[in-house]
């Protein structure tokens, strides 16, 4: 059976996941302020960590098509 090397990108995504779940979850039963602040700070919270993970992945696809193209680039001479 074949295995790919891990270089560790999905662990690290995996993580950042959950963290974020349990951050919020956190944040909500001990936030002071009124629902309607709570909810503003938590989808504020959301987005940004959206925009992270997104230029994650933008930046492993980078990565895979450069390593793509190397391996193409090796393969032709």
């Amino acid at each position: 059976m074949y295995y790919e090397e891990d270089n560790g990108t999905t662990s690290f995504v995996a993580g950042l996941l959950i963290g974020a779940i349990i951050g919020a979850s956190v944040a909500l039963l001990t936030a002071p302020q009124s629902g309607r602040k709570t909810r503003r700070r938590l989808l504020k919270a959301v987005s940004t960590a959206r925009d992270s993970a997104s230029g994650r992945f933008d930046d492993l696809a980078d990565d895979v098509r450069s390593a793509v193209e190397t391996g193409r680039k090796r393969i032709r001479l």
